[in-house]
């Protein structure tokens, strides 16, 4: 699976010869092969596609390849060196780059290097044309994400065998890391979030040696990666027994939740869904206690576009995957959080978690 073709055909109408990443997120997206921090390059222009990376990586990165010319950088044929050479032979003028990955230092290196060329190099900001495209996913892509998605929830069944009195929040996430593993993922989306009692208010607390104890909630915020894209999923559970204003909380959040995934269509802008959530909860009474947006965007990244938040007036696009998670936190008191994700089409939406999210007391 790689997306050197898409990133390609934007090309033109962005008015870019070619585009350089530099990013892990973004380079992964274009080649479908992973490697960390700044150990590789890819080069997309609008006819072929270029991967640089040493000589750790260069049989692996063969073996995955597909549609773009490899080539290793060494002594004596270093990154700048060959890309020099390839502006110059494939009369590349515009070169698009990362702005939001790339440093100032690796910038001003690129800048110096290209200015030293035979024909002048114009570097171009060049972030959002990849960032839209990963926003909406393909059938490979939404398949990864099924599959790390189903990962997740049997750690989740699991792990709800191993809730009770006297266990730690810290014990929980560690054996949601293991049991993530185990079941296949490849990694964590991100560390996961075990808080219980009056933790819970914090979004995102950090597990800590704190017992669980009867008559509380226990939030587990957590998800894996699998095929390179993550997946994410809360459920807040009650231990022992739940109190009535628990239970209140816990069904203001789940009508909430429902309210914005009902909401939530292609068109539709995100600013809309966080609000039918957030007007469900404000009528309940708890509006200063939804502290953070409805969800996110899911993808290469943990939280990447397009967001369903306050703060974007943009329309949602067909084929964009985002989280529906909505929360109440009451300071020093308790938290509910219940988080899907669904992948928005024309119609409405699909929801890719298949977990029962009514309110279960262990």
């Amino acid at each position: 699976m790689n997306h050197f073709a898409n990133i390609a055909a934007v090309l033109e109408a962005e008015e870019l010869d070619a585009v350089l990443l530099t990013g892990e997120a973004n380079r992964f997206y274009a080649s479908g092969f992973f490697t960390p921090g700044g150990d590789a390059t890819a080069l997309v222009s609008r006819r072929e596609a270029f991967f640089f990376t040493d000589a750790r990586y260069t049989e692996a990165a063969g073996r995955h390849l597909e549609n773009a010319e490899l080539r290793e950088v060494k002594p004596g044929r270093g990154l700048m060196d060959q890309l020099k050479e390839l502006v110059s032979l494939k009369g590349i003028r515009r070169l698009g780059f990362e702005d939001a990955a790339l440093s100032v230092q690796s910038f001003r290196r690129l800048e110096k290097a290209l200015s030293e060329g035979k024909a002048p190099c114009e570097l171009v900001p060049a972030s959002a044309p990849v960032l839209k495209l990963r926003q909406t996913k393909d059938k490979e892509e939404l398949w990864a994400m099924e599959t790390a998605q189903g990962i997740a929830e049997r750690a989740l069944e699991d792990i709800l065998q191993e809730i009770r009195p006297g266990v730690t929040e810290k014990e929980i996430a560690a054996r949601l890391q293991y049991l993530m593993l185990h079941y296949g993922a490849s990694d964590l989306s991100f560390d996961p979030i075990v808080v219980s009692g009056p933790n819970g208010s914090l979004p995102h607390g950090v597990p800590s040696e704190k017992e669980i104890q009867a008559g509380e909630f226990v939030t587990l915020d957590f998800g894996c990666i699998w095929g390179g894209y993550c997946s994410d999923m809360t459920r807040t559970v009650a231990v022992g027994s739940a109190t009535e204003e628990m239970r209140k909380v816990y069904e203001t959040v789940l009508a909430a939740q429902l309210a914005g995934i009902a909401a939530a269509r292609a068109g539709v802008t995100g600013k809309d869904v966080d609000a039918a959530a957030r007007d469900v909860i404000a009528r309940a009474g708890y509006g200063d206690y939804f502290t953070h947006s409805f969800g996110h965007g899911v993808g290469v990244e943990i939280h990447e576009a397009p967001n369903a938040a306050a703060s974007n007036d943009a329309p949602l696009p067909a084929g964009a995957v985002i989280s529906a998670e909505p929360g109440i936190y009451i300071p020093g008191k308790l938290g509910v959080r219940i988080e899907d994700v669904i992948r928005i089409t024309p119609e409405g939406c699909q929801n890719l978690t298949r977990a029962p999210k009514e309110l279960l007391v262990l």
